[in-house]
């Protein structure tokens, strides 16, 4: 990763947060239980809270000096979280369920004081998703909102975009090759990271013309150690996301909304989408940046997320 490793130390440790259908979310807490302001954090799809690597070491000397506390955590069927338990089967897996994840990651490791919410890509889907089934905890208990490279709804009609085109893979062919699973995981391997053919490939898909070769490599790295499960599992849940209607909780706390311009999983039609939902917003478009912008310009993340804690930290002052 390409940010400047900070010189305090940091108090970290790890979690597991049981979900209601048995699920295990495994979390990295960082910082003290008495600071004033908590940001948790969510990653996309197929990737991990090692997507936020970036953005932690930038983080790492206010959390070190107490100035806030950071979660992450590994989305369900991600990193090293599992799936729900056999005793609870889901007829179709939701975004609505990652909602209720992050409400369990609430009530579990961020029971009290105010809490800044940064989710990229499905991760802002399912602050969403929060926000639409728990209203009530916007703000009161959630004091600010990041959303990086996301999408309120809508994602495949365009089928010109890289959503579109995957959203054109039928239901049978991904449930035969989720039944081929173990097959394709081995093919996998024959293409790792490592191959400048997988490399350029994830380089087209996902990062604008700055990402550098260490970006991509990382970033590869984090995409590869995904399971082919949840790939297919979740497609058809981001295909029916919709909650464009279903936002006005987030219209109570401060917004911050970051879209790169080269982004072609949620190009930057969706923030600005997003921006005249909540037209109180500040809405960021980076140039020459793609998907992953937490990796392309953690310190605009890093600013964003830093305003929200102020604003947070003054809002309680005052209370």
């Amino acid at each position: 990763m390409s940010a400047t490793v900070p010189s305090r130390t940091v108090c970290r440790r790890t979690a597991a947060v049981r979900t209601g259908d048995g699920a295990r979310l495994h979390a990295t807490v960082e910082g003290a239980e008495c600071a004033p302001v908590t940001v948790v954090l969510a990653h996309g799809w197929t990737l991990s809270q090692a997507a936020w690597d970036d953005v932690a070491t930038l983080l790492a000397d206010r959390v070190a000096g107490g100035e806030l506390r950071l979660v992450r955590y590994d989305q369900r069927g991600h990193g090293r979280s599992t799936w729900a338990s056999p005793r609870h089967p889901e007829p179709a897996l939701s975004l609505d369920r990652l909602g209720a994840d992050l409400a369990d990651v609430l009530h579990q490791l961020a029971p009290t004081g105010p809490v800044i919410l940064g989710g990229h890509s499905m991760g802002g889907m399912t602050i969403m998703c929060l926000a639409a089934a728990r209203p009530e905890l916007f703000g009161d208990r959630v004091a600010g909102v990041a959303l990086v490279a996301t999408s309120a709804g809508d994602l495949t009609s365009d089928p010109r975009s890289a959503a579109g085109r995957m959203a054109r893979l039928r239901p049978g062919a991904l449930n035969a090759a989720l039944a081929g699973a173990r097959v394709l995981e081995k093919l996998r391997t024959l293409v790792p990271p490592s191959s400048p053919r997988h490399r350029k490939v994830v380089r087209e898909l996902l990062y604008g013309a700055d990402a550098t070769d260490e970006m991509v490599l990382a970033g590869a790295e984090i995409m590869h150690a995904s399971t082919l499960r949840s790939f297919i599992e979740f497609m058809p849940a981001l295909g029916d996301h919709d909650k464009r209607t279903e936002l006005a909780a987030l219209s109570r706390v401060p917004l911050e909304i970051f879209v790169g311009d080269s982004d072609k999983l949620t190009p930057p039609r969706h923030s600005r989408q997003l921006s005249e939902a909540l037209p109180e917003a500040r809405l960021h478009r980076a140039e020459r940046t793609g998907h992953m912008l937490p990796q392309e310009r953690p310190q605009l993340v890093v600013d964003g997320l830093l305003r929200l804690v102020a604003e947070a930290a003054a809002e309680r002052a005052v209370a």
